[in-house]
């Protein structure tokens, strides 16, 4: 069973963001795109409604850690 995660668990879902989307350079995703790709993560159970720009943008920030990393 996968752990549970929640909106300021934004190393985690970089690193599953990645490992899901590992073509995709987060920095030309959409907040209202990203919210959707958090919470359809598996293990994902924190309230929808609780994200705001500020946990949005701490996810695509680890996820762009996750993407530049992969990419060297």
């Amino acid at each position: 069973m996968a752990r549970e995660i929640y909106w300021t668990d934004a190393e985690e879902i970089g690193i599953q963001l990645q490992e899901k989307y590992p073509d995709l350079d987060p920095l030309t995703v959409r907040f209202t795109d990203l919210h959707q790709y958090v919470t359809k993560l598996e293990g994902f159970v924190d309230d929808p409604a609780k994200s705001n720009e500020a946990k949005l943008e701490a996810i695509q920030m680890a996820w762009y850690e996750e993407y530049k990393d992969a990419s060297q």
